[in-house]
């Protein structure tokens, strides 16, 4: 399966290469990136020279030949990709987070002609963590929930993608059961009944924890993940890659890919 990988010289993007050039069922067949451009995509990955160049990212609409297009770079620049790809005929696996209200609109549009699975965090282990969460909401849909996240400084956007789907994941469980909550993201004041709170943490170079509280009178339950490093990522990216190579268009998530 022929892979192209955007945001080739990122952190992320680094990770996909090396993972793709690993995997012996997808092979590296084009990258893109706007910095080191004509260096050799393996070689800025530090997997040694696998022949292809990294391409300048703003041409990619209309250079894009591949089975599929790995992309995590930003909000503006992976909607282009996005449309490169769905003009191309070309599926797609997003990672990227922060995306406008808009955008996912666009985005959804420009999937109906294309198979693609988008996610805010391709760890196994994190779609699990989403599927916990769902199942003890059930059970402690009267207690008081809370989540905070944690991220490196240099994270653009927050509370992270990952947290905001726990908060919606929980959320709808909640509305299943008659509780009527909203999510708020700040507190200067005592906690109402019916928030349930989305704080963010940034700092060093934290990979990324999450961790959902259900708080009762005289107990509590934390749920949590660790990430320690981005290979979570760039490995489910591979997996979910390679699941939907060939299927029908349309806008697919973790839970499709994983069978959750």
């Amino acid at each position: 399966m022929k892979v192209a990988v955007a945001g080739a010289a990122g952190r992320m993007g680094k990770l996909i290469v090396q993972n793709v050039v690993a995997d012996s069922d997808t092979e590296l067949s084009q990258a893109f990136d706007i910095q080191k451009i004509g260096e050799d995509a393996g070689e800025v990955a530090g997997v040694g020279r696998t022949g292809v160049e990294i391409r300048d990212a703003l041409k990619i609409g209309k250079e894009l030949e591949a089975d599929v297009l790995i992309d995590f770079t930003n909000a503006d620049a992976s909607l282009e990709n996005i449309q490169a790809a769905s003009s191309n005929g070309v599926a797609v696996v997003v990672g990227t987070t922060g995306f406008s209200e808009e955008q996912k609109n666009e985005i959804s549009k420009l999937c109906r002609s294309i198979p693609a699975v988008i996610s805010p965090n391709f760890s196994i282990g994190v779609n699990v963590f989403w599927k916990i969460i769902e199942f003890s909401t059930r059970y402690l849909a009267d207690y008081d929930i809370e989540i905070i996240e944690k991220h490196h400084k240099f994270k653009k956007d927050a509370p992270s993608g990952t947290a905001i789907r726990a908060a919606e994941v929980a959320l709808k469980v909640l509305r299943e059961k008659g509780f009527d909550r909203k999510a708020v993201f700040e507190r200067s004041k005592e906690r109402k009944d019916d928030e349930l709170t989305v704080l963010a943490i940034r700092g060093g170079d934290i990979v990324g924890e999450h961790t959902v509280f259900y708080i009762g009178m005289g107990e509590r339950i934390e749920i949590s993940h660790f990430a320690n490093s981005r290979h979570a990522f760039a490995g489910g990216a591979i997996v979910a890659a390679k699941w939907i190579a060939g299927k029908e268009p349309g806008l697919y998530s973790m839970n499709d890919v994983l069978g959750l």
